[in-house]
């Protein structure tokens, strides 16, 4: 798993990192309503942050430019992933937990479920419960399929419903940019407006060793519900139209269910001047320039900006239970 700090304070600090889908084939329905998915997945160092120190009860204080777009009462995932993890072991400790939110909401990569994979991390190493992946991924499962595969954040092939976790092939390291249009869009309401075939799984080789061969055959894949959410968010047209004409890029698509696309480039200096461009022509998009590929992306301090701190004027306070 990948490894979060402590800001001697006390306090546990986790990095809850982007979830990019590089390619998404719905494989079917099964009878209780879940669709199979085949997938590859990266992950990109962007993303929220996640702290936690100990508490006599559990609550959670929301900061960051997306905090006003979260639940903040029993479904958010913060706070079930803090009691399912509570509730698994049986330990009564308590945990004050912070979440600056950085990632856009229902944006298609994967910010809540990161959260709440990030806040099992963080509980793990902060109650001292010693649990192993295997055992995470159980404690996770029922609160999101795609909560196993961000406990590691790692990149890997997903199958059935999110938790069927494979390696990836050998990937190159390339840049990346993301592009949100700052308007929510439901994976259930996406996944309910998909119409025709199912898709088959990929034929993915062993590994590629640049980004210009790995986009190559990305290109013959796609994204099972990119036609879904354009039907219900129009302006991801747009979006994808204006990551496919930047210099250099490689594959523009999107990611998860939307809206947030990406675009693949060969290197990150690419994906940072693309970047740049992008936000010349759309100020009022959220987008990010990254990496992603080849060996674990490092940790740059997460604790850098908010982790555990004391509540601020702009922030809140829910699920207070002390």
């Amino acid at each position: 798993m990948r490894g979060g700090t402590a800001d001697g304070n006390g306090c546990v600090v986790e990095r809850a990192r982007a979830k990019v889908n590089l390619f998404l084939h719905v494989l079917g329905r099964r009878a209780d309503g879940y669709h199979l998915l085949d997938s590859l997945v990266v992950f990109a160092e962007t993303g929220d942050v996640v702290g936690a120190e100990a508490a006599d009860g559990l609550s959670l204080a929301l900061s960051g430019p997306f905090a006003s777009g979260l639940e903040t009462g029993d479904g958010n995932l913060v706070l079930r992933a803090a009691r399912a993890a509570a509730q698994a072991t049986g330990i009564g400790a308590g945990a004050r937990l912070t979440l600056d939110k950085r990632l856009p909401v229902a944006s298609g990569i994967g910010g809540g479920s990161a959260d709440a994979a990030a806040t099992l991390r963080a509980l793990n190493r902060l109650w001292d419960l010693r649990l192993d992946e295997a055992r995470l991924a159980a404690i996770a499962l029922p609160l999101g399929a795609d909560i196993p595969v961000c406990l590691a954040s790692r990149p890997a092939r997903m199958g059935g419903i999110g938790e069927v976790l494979a390696p990836a092939p050998l990937l190159p390291r390339f840049g990346l940019v993301l592009a949100n249009p700052g308007l929510p869009l439901a994976t259930s309401a996406v996944f309910a407006a998909r119409t025709g075939p199912f898709d088959t799984p990929a034929d993915l080789p062993q590994g590629w060793e640049t980004a210009q061969d790995m986009a190559r055959d990305l290109a013959r894949l796609r994204n099972g519900l990119e036609a879904a959410a354009r039907t219900l968010c129009p302006t991801l047209a747009m979006v994808l139209d204006a990551l496919a004409s930047l210099p250099g890029c490689l594959l523009a698509r999107l990611s998860g269910s939307g809206p947030t696309g990406f675009a693949l480039f060969a290197t990150a200096e690419e994906a940072n001047v693309a970047a740049a461009s992008l936000r010349r022509l759309h100020p009022d998009w959220w987008i990010a320039a990254d990496e992603a590929g080849g060996q674990a992306v490092e940790s740059r301090n997460p604790s850098a900006g908010r982790g555990c701190h004391r509540l601020g004027m702009s922030e809140r306070r829910i699920g207070a239970t002390e």
